[in-house]
Formats: C-alpha cells, sequence, structure tokens
C-alpha cells in the first residue's frame, strides 16, 4: 500500500496538495488547522480549503517526490537536545563571573548547578502523560517555552532568587525533552536506522555542551543564557513541519492519521502495508487503557523491560560522567592544568567525535557489544584517575612525579569521557525507547527518566563536596560504578538492533 495509490481519484480528484497537507501539518497531534476532511464543508471550509490549497501548492510540489525523512523529523527535534547540553553546559564556563557579579558563594552557585536537575525531575514526572495525551510534538512545544523564559530569567537575573527560577524552568523542559525525543526518534526511525537516529539525541546534547564551553569563553554569562534562547525558539516552527509519531497516532485510534504519518516519513512511493499493519496489530493487542495498575508491572513482560530501563539509565549518571562534565574547570585546575578553560572545550570537543563515531557504529555493530566495550573502558580508565590523583597527593606540587600523575590523570579523564561517548551516553536512552510496551511506556517512560534525573541530582550535588574530601576516592567510587554496569550489561542487556519495536516488546512475553 502507498499513500499514491490510497489516495486515487476519488470523488475526481487525483493527489494533490489537499491530499498531503494532511499528514504534513494535520497529523493528529496537539493542534488542528480547522480544516475538515480535505476540503472542508460550506463557504467557510471552501475558502479555508482553497487559500491552504494556495499556500501549500508550491511545497507541496516538492514534498509529493522527496516526502519528510525520519533523518530530516530527527535534525528538527534535535534542536531540544542540544537545548539539554547547553543548559548542562552552561555552569561550568560562567561559575566564576556569575559568583563575583551576584555574590554568590560556593554552595549557592552549587545549589544553581544542580536545580536544573530537580526541575528536570519534574519534567521527567509530567513527561509520560502529556506526550501520552496531547503527543510527542505537543510535548515538544510545552517543553520549549518554559525554556525560553528559564533564559530569559537568567539573563536579566539581579540577584539569587531569578537565578533559581529560571534554572528551575530549564530545567522541567528539559526534563520533558530527555524522555520525549528519544521515544520520538525510536517510533519514526526505520528499522536499519533506528540506532543510528536514536543516538543523534545523545550526539546534540554533547554539541550543546560544546557549544556552551566555547561561547562561554567569549561572552558574557548573561549574553550566553540569551543564546541559550535560540534552539528552542528554532523548534517550535520546525514542529509545525513534521509529522506526529504514527505510533503515537495509532494507540490514540487516529488510525488514517497513523497512516499518513507513515508514509510521509518512508516515501510516497514505499509500499507501507506491512508496518501499518505491525503497528496496528500491536496497539489492538496492547491494553486500550493509557495506564495500568502499579501492581500489573510485576510481571514479566513489564518488569523485565522497565528493569532495564530504569537500571542503565541510573547507572548513566552514577558513572560520575555529570560531575566531570559540570566541574570540568576545577577538575583540571586540581590535576594541575593553568588552561583550564581550554582543556574544557577539548574534552567537549573529544566527546561529540566519540559519539559522532558511535552514530555511526550503532546500527553495524549493535548496542549490547558497544556498552560492553564502553563500560569497560570506563572502569579501566577511572581506575588510571583514581590512582593517579592518589600518587598525586604523595609529591610536592613541584617534582617531576607530580606532573606526571597530573598527565596521567587528565589521559585517564579523556579516555573516560571516549568510553563514556561510545556506549553508556547514547545507548540508555535508546534501549529504553526501544524495550518498554506501548500500553505502559507513559508511566514507565517516567519513572524511568525521573530515576535518571534523581540520580544526575544526587551526583552534582555531591561531586563538589566529594572532590574536596578526596579526588582519588571520588573516582574509585565511579569507578565501582563501572563495573557493576559492565556486569549488569554482560548479564541482563539484550541485543536489540536489527528488531523492530513490536518484535522487541514482544520478546519479554
Amino acid at each position: 500500500m502507498s499513500f499514491r495509490e490510497e489516495s486515487g481519484s476519488e470523488d475526481g480528484r487525483s493527489s494533490s496538495a489537499a491530499d498531503l497537507k494532511r499528514p504534513f501539518l494535520h497529523t493528529g497531534s496537539w493542534y488542528r488547522m480547522g480544516v475538515g476532511g480535505a476540503g472542508g464543508s460550506g463557504p467557510m471550509g471552501s475558502r479555508q480549503s482553497s487559500l491552504m490549497d494556495k499556500m501549500m501548492m508550491s511545497s507541496a510540489a516538492v514534498i509529493k517526490e522527496t516526502a519528510i525523512s525520519a533523518f530530516l523529523c530527527t535534525m528538527i527535534v534535535a534542536l531540544g537536545p542540544i537545548q539539554f547540553g547547553f543548559t548542562g553546559g552552561y555552569s561550568s564556563p560562567t561559575q566564576s563571573d556569575i559568583i563575583s557579579d551576584l555574590g554568590l558563594s560556593i554552595s549557592e552557585f552549587s545549589i544553581f548547578g544542580s536545580l536544573s536537575n530537580v526541575g528536570a525531575m519534574v519534567g521527567a514526572i509530567a513527561s509520560g502523560q502529556i506526550s501520552e495525551y496531547i503527543g510527542r510534538k505537543g510535548s515538544l512545544m510545552i517543553a520549549s517555552i518554559p525554556n525560553i523564559i528559564g533564559w530569559l530569567a537568567i539573563s536579566f537575573a539581579k540577584d539569587s532568587s531569578f537565578l533559581y527560577m529560571g534554572r528551575l524552568l530549564e530545567g522541567f523542559g528539559v526534563g520533558v525533552i530527555s524522555y520525549v525525543v528519544p521515544v520520538y526518534i525510536a517510533e519514526i526511525a526505520p528499522q536499519n536506522m533506528r540506532g543510528a537516529l536514536g543516538s543523534v539525541n545523545q550526539l546534540s546534547v554533547t554539541i550543546g555542551i560544546l557549544l556552551a564551553y566555547i561561547l562561554g569563553m567569549f561572552v558574557p554569562w548573561r549574553v550566553l543564557a540569551v543564546i541559550g534562547i535560540l534552539p528552542c525558539t528554532i523548534l517550535i516552527p520546525g514542529l509545525f513541519f513534521i509529522p506526529e509519531s504514527p505510533r503515537w497516532l495509532a494507540k490514540m485510534g487516529l488510525l488514517e492519521d497513523a497512516e499518513l504519518s507513515l508514509q510521509v516519513l518512508r516515501g510516497f512511493e514505499t509500499d507501507i502495508t506491512a508496518e501499518i499493519n505491525e503497528i496496528k496489530r500491536a496497539v489492538q493487542s496492547s491494553s486500550k487503557r493509557t495506564t495500568i495498575r502499579f501492581a500489573e508491572l510485576k510481571l514479566k513482560r513489564y518488569r523485565v523491560p522497565l528493569t532495564l530501563g530504569i537500571g542503565l539509565l541510573v547507572l548513566q549518571q552514577l558513572s560520575g560522567i555529570n560531575a566531570v562534565l559540570f566541574y570540568a574547570s576545577s577538575i583540571f585546575k586540581t590535576a594541575g592544568l593553568t588552561d583550564s578553560d581550554l582543556a574544557t572545550c577539548g574534552l567537549g570537543a573529544i566527546q561529540v567525535v566519540a559519539t559522532g563515531i558511535t552514530t555511526w557504529l550503532l546500527d553495524k555493530a549493535g548496542r549490547r557489544i558497544l556498552l560492553i566495550i564502553s563500560t569497560a573502558g570506563m572502569s579501566l580508565s577511572l581506575l588510571l584517575v583514581a590512582v593517579a590523583f592518589f600518587m598525586e597527593g604523595a609529591y610536592s606540587e613541584s617534582s617531576n612525579l607530580y606532573h606526571i600523575m597530573s598527565i596521567l590523570s587528565l589521559v585517564g579523564l579523556v579516555a573516560f569521557v571516549i568510553s563514556f561517548s561510545l556506549g553508556l551516553g547514547a545507548i540508555p536512552w535508546i534501549i529504553m525507547s526501544e524495550i518498554l510496551p506501548v500500553n505502559i511506556k507513559s508511566l514507565a517512560g517516567s519513572v524511568a527518566t525521573l530515576a535518571n534525573w534523581l540520580t544526575s541530582f544526587a551526583i552534582t550535588m555531591t561531586a563538589n563536596l566529594l572532590l574536596t574530601w578526596s579526588s582519588g576516592g571520588t573516582f574509585t567510587f565511579y569507578m565501582l560504578v563501572s563495573i557493576f554496569s559492565l556486569v549488569f550489561v554482560v548479564l541482563w542487556v539484550p541485543e536489540t538492533k536489527g528488531r523492530t519495536l513490536e518484535e522487541i516488546q514482544w520478546s519479554f512475553r
């Protein structure tokens, strides 16, 4: 079945802009264009349809031939994770300037840095239900607004109150984005591209972090906050030009819209019969309720994917990656590096490159093997960092051995970030979006995302205190977590490469 064949010449009309506008702008998402069917009814409907046809004709001619690929849709929603990364990276280059300008203490700035996690926890709790009832695109629209307001509040802050309020608002938006974007990408991506497109989420986060690091070296912190508005400002209009998730539409009973959305994503000459039928069967076999009782989560088909999803996302944060990224400058200073800001930018660039390699490898090597390589590499590199920091304390700062230990600690930190980016950075979000059954995705996805942000908050809040207590002891703890992550992956995490979402979810029954 293809869209071109379906739209035929019913009522004497062939495929036209009127046929195309529904999957292009009206896909059962949170907004309605106010056009009844293809042409509307009555004089007002006719005038509205005629006007829409004229507006759409030129763009429809192009879209008719090329469709809106899943890749293009991914690039648009990737603006959300760029915002996510920019929020995370903002605190590192701005710490000294904000403290001096607003007269904050170190503890007050630590609160500022961690408040995004508090807001994200609230966003995570709400994200599942928001995306369930108003769709993936509507959720991203809602998430964009507090992000924009939050950055404005920070840019105009005169004291800590506005600073904290802005950070909380940003966090709420990021919490919603962190759940919705990987789910949307997984639901629109073709089976053979799902890993690569899914890892664009984490790649975009790393790009956002790097942008914050680089721009923070050249512009004041208030200007940097204004720049932070841009990703979501571009994302909002972009959402009007991509289709809603066909799987969400099918779950909502909007089967015609689901079919049109899938046809747009796959191209108008593509036969989507098998894929749309599999989606319909999966929806029909699942419960028609949008939520289930907590007692039902004990069933194997729910318990196993939920445990895997939560486990990977919690271990991702317990590895200490946010402690390294958020406080990179101070860690590098502790290691004896004079130009710590430049080193932080270099670390961000390395993370982008390593995550880009993961994007290329995911659908070739598979999720499981990359996770094993990633966690093993993290364990070894953190061992090196911990030993280097312990040995560093035994020598005077003027000795050659002290400088050697400083270099080794930096090499270990770079190796840790590369290892993390090769697997544990991107893959937990991909697996979470792949393995959760459709009828518990909103509940389980919210729980898994909340667990991730709760752990991130704990790590961010304790990092400065732990590093002050003992840098070597802190990285020893992170190393033990990485070793446990390796065991967790080897024993329990399945391979999902080359399988449809429906096949993956059926495997847990």
